[in-house]
């Protein structure tokens, strides 16, 4: 254990509330309830009626249909904001006003003007902004940008970067462009963490309603390929599907002058064969998947907060990223590339 690790497990753990008690709120209140070292959940917020009491009640913290009432609460030092995309901006403007840190799931906004704001604000406050892209805190992703770092590739060529999701519940639910902003936005910051030396200069990509034709005239896109050209020459692709029926499949690589690294997180340990051939099992969604990564960006999150030092990972990936699918979806309109937007202002937790 070094002199962090001891520090932070000695001095009192930051005080975390959850505003959002959905899908990933519930996963994130449960690790934050016992599973993150230096943090501590203390109150969970969501307006629908009975959703925060059954989110904080196996854990015996507050509840509250209020999300302002949690982001004021004196004993509530850092908001985890895991509400729908749309209210994330104004929720982490409320909540870095009150002087108080914020995590964001991605993509902190609906907009790249909304992401901005996010930034402006945490900034103003001199608030840590973190922002939740998992990848990052897999082992296997951050053993992959070692090696790119290490020069192990050489000069990058080729990446390559996908998420295939288990299936549609409700495939006439799914937001409009939710593949570029929800999912693949994950796709796109992975790949610009991985080339870290090169900015994106244009995206061509394409779209359609293969899993669900039925619901395309609602606005669903289930499928999709992106083309990234970076600034330095090197190609990246991106692809999403709806309906991986084998499970959640999440793969990245970078291939170079010097060699290829490749990441594979949907491998299971456990391999069956027999008379249907060689069987594993796979994880079914990304709270199974990416456990040990959720884990490990919460303990970097209460680190940034208790030693007053940048996050990880902030406001400014959360913009680049979804610059990138903004181009993504003009290509789509279109039908031809667009120019990905560029320039950010920074900030503290930026």
């Amino acid at each position: 254990m070094d002199v962090e690790e001891t520090v932070l497990l000695t001095r009192d753990p930051v005080r975390v509330g959850v505003v959002g008690a959905g899908r990933i709120g519930s996963a994130h209140a449960r690790l934050l309830a016992g599973e993150v070292r230096g943090a501590r959940l203390v109150a969970v917020a969501d307006p629908r009626p009975g959703a925060a009491e059954a989110v904080a009640g196996p854990w015996g913290v507050r509840a509250s249909t209020d999300p302002q009432a949690l982001i004021s609460d004196p004993a509530v030092e850092a908001v985890v904001v895991t509400a729908v995309t749309e209210a994330h901006a104004d929720l982490v403007v409320a909540a870095a006003e009150a002087g108080k840190a914020v995590f964001c799931e991605k993509p902190a906004g609906s907009t790249t003007a909304e992401v901005q704001r996010g930034i402006e604000a945490t900034d103003r406050a001199g608030v840590v902004f973190q922002v939740g892209f998992n990848r990052r805190f897999d082992p296997d992703f951050v053993a992959a940008r070692a090696a790119v770092e290490a020069g192990e590739v050489g000069r990058v060529y080729l990446l390559r970067s996908l998420t295939r999701d288990p299936g549609l519940a409700d495939p006439f639910a799914v937001p409009a462009w939710a593949i570029f902003r929800l999912t693949l936005i994950h796709d796109f910051d992975t790949l610009l963490w991985l080339h870290p030396d090169a900015d994106p200069v244009s995206v061509h990509a394409v779209a359609d309603a293969l899993v669900a034709p039925e619901a395309k005239a609602a606005g669903l896109l289930d499928t999709a390929v992106v083309t990234i050209r970076f600034s330095d020459g090197a190609i990246a692709t991106a692809e999403a599907s709806f309906s991986a029926t084998y499970g959640y499949d999440v793969r990245a690589e970078v291939f170079g002058s010097g060699g290829l690294v490749t990441v594979e997180t949907a491998a299971a340990a456990v391999h069956r064969s027999d008379a249907r051939g060689r069987r594993s099992d796979t994880p079914r969604g990304d709270v199974a998947l990416f456990a040990g990564a959720y884990t490990a960006e919460f303990r970097s999150f209460a680190e940034a907060v208790r030693f007053g030092r940048a996050p990880r990972v902030g406001g400014r990936d959360a913009l680049r990223a979804l610059r990138v699918a903004e181009a993504c979806i003009e290509s789509v309109r279109t039908g031809v590339p667009a120019k990905v937007a560029g320039g950010v202002s920074g900030g503290v937790g930026a």
